[in-house]
Formats: C-alpha cells, sequence, structure tokens
C-alpha cells in the first residue's frame, strides 16, 4: 500500500492511499479519515460510496465529514467507484453514466468489464482486509452510506450483509436500478439480460425477495433534477412500509443533487451512525 499523502484534520489524519488490486487487477486509490484517539484503541468505521462520474476525492474535498468523525471518534473511509486505467473498457459513446467512474457496485460478468470492473468484491471483501490490516479500526463495528450511485451500493451491500453493517443511510439514492434507466443501462451492460441477476443489486427487490435491516435514514432533495426519473424514492417507502423496515425519508425542500446538500446534512447521518455503532 503506497500513501500518496497524509494532513493533520481536527486532530485526525486524513490520507490518500493507493494499491495493487486483486479484485480490480488495478491499481485503486482510497481516502480515510482516522480521528484523534488513544493509543491501542480500535475505532467504529463508515463506509462511505460515492456516485456517477466521482472518485475517492468528492466527498473528501467537499463533504464535511471530519469535524463530527473527530468528534464522534468515527473512521471514515471512501473508495473510488471503477477501476481506472489505460487497459480498463469504458462505454463505447464516452458516456458519464456507464464504464470509468460507473461501477455500480456490481461484479461484471459481461465482457469486456468482467475484466476488471469487480467493485463488489473489492468494497465488500478486498479492501475491508486492507483496512483491518493497516487501520485501528473495530471492524465489528461497521456502517455503510453512500450518495446516487454511491447509495445504490450502500442500501444493497447494507441489505445483503445486515450482520456486518449496523447502520445504513443514503442520499439521493438509486433505489430500485432495475426499473430507471440508469440502472438498467448499468446493470444490462455490467451483468447482461439475466433479470435474476440484477435483483441482487436492486435495494426494491431486494425487499422483496427477503433482505431485512431494522432501519434506514434516507436524505433527498425535493429539487433534484434525476428525482422523478432516476431515483424514486417512494418505491422505497413502499417496500420498507410492507417489510417493516424502519425507513426514516427526510426530503429536504429546496435542495439538488449537489454536495452542498450532501454536506448540509452529512453531520446528521454521521451521528445516526454513530449512535448505531
Amino acid at each position: 500500500m503506497e500513501t500518496l499523502s497524509q494532513n493533520r484534520a481536527f486532530g485526525g489524519v486524513q490520507g490518500v492511499y493507493r494499491h495493487a488490486s486483486a479484485s480490480t487487477g488495478t491499481d485503486m486509490t482510497f481516502s480515510v479519515y482516522v480521528p484523534p484517539h488513544d493509543p491501542g484503541v480500535a475505532l467504529p468505521v463508515v463506509w462511505y460510496l460515492s456516485g456517477l462520474t466521482c472518485t475517492h476525492a468528492n466527498v473528501t474535498e467537499k463533504g464535511e465529514y471530519r469535524r463530527a468523525c473527530a468528534e464522534l471518534g468515527l473512521i471514515f473511509i471512501a473508495p473510488d467507484t471503477s477501476p481506472r486505467g489505460d487497459d480498463v473498457a469504458d462505454d463505447p459513446s464516452g458516456a458519464y453514466d456507464f464504464g470509468l467512474g460507473a461501477g455500480f457496485y456490481v461484479d461484471a460478468t459481461r465482457a469486456p468489464f468482467a475484466a476488471h470492473y469487480r467493485m463488489w468484491s473489492y468494497v465488500t471483501q478486498e479492501l475491508p482486509a486492507l483496512i483491518a490490516a493497516h487501520f485501528p479500526v473495530d471492524m465489528d463495528r461497521q456502517s455503510i452510506m453512500g450518495h446516487s450511485m454511491g447509495g445504490h451500493g450502500a442500501l444493497t451491500i447494507g441489505l445483503t450483509f445486515p450482520e456486518r453493517y449496523k447502520a445504513v443511510s443514503a442520499f439521493a439514492p438509486i433505489v430500485a436500478p432495475g426499473q430507471v434507466p440508469w440502472g438498467g443501462k448499468a446493470l444490462g451492460g455490467y451483468l447482461g439480460d439475466n433479470r435474476a441477476a440484477w435483483r441482487r443489486h436492486d435495494a426494491i427487490a431486494l425487499i422483496e425477495d427477503g433482505a431485512h435491516v431494522p432501519a434506514l435514514l434516507v436524505d433527498q432533495g425535493d429539487a433534484d433534477q434525476f428525482l422523478d426519473e432516476q431515483l424514486r424514492p417512494h418505491l422505497l417507502a413502499h417496500a420498507c412500509r410492507t417489510a417493516g423496515i424502519d425507513l426514516t425519508l427526510r426530503m429536504q425542500p429546496g435542495y439538488d443533487h449537489s454536495y452542498y446538500f450532501i454536506s448540509t446534512f452529512m453531520g446528521d447521518h454521521l451521528r445516526w451512525h454513530a449512535d448505531r455503532l
């Protein structure tokens, strides 16, 4: 693991790191904030998954999480959103919603993407093992959150591993990728036409199929330009109500899809996670 940068922040350390990933076959970059703590103390960890076009750096630069993490004693980890490199396949038309920056947190099975796009394995297996080996984390106290495509990733991963993640939350998540254009393009492109395989990466389908967590927190701006076509939080509300999942869905008036929205409510989410960790 190579350290690209480390800086002091609110008494802790904000670092950016790179390593050769066996999952993706590429060098992957991720960021970690470690708050101030006593030597030998293992801290709870919050995983943050970013959205379309993003890298680890978007939330690092705009997320305004460090003060709350320092106060609450939370390690904050932000992986990249897809593999990178000259030999990594991209959207043939260069569109932003597929390929580089748009890994959708799945393990691709279709060529040529199957060679590198294994973000599910990277986020749920490889990177946690690396973090456990190099940082003062308590792996029995993990939670997960994300934005947009990363909100989709947080919901599907949290629902798949409810015993691992003690809290799950999201900002403006894609809740039903099998029913919206972004998700249909990504899941079809990475996984092919077998819609049974899609269901494992669709929060609504997972809940319909019996996946369960005690509670979810979702913030959604009502001025989000993607609200009706791509996000559709009302579908999550219906699925959670039917399944008996305690969903707190907060429609935030006037907020859009940007990091101004995320940074405004980041502290609320981190406190919600800390209460459960």
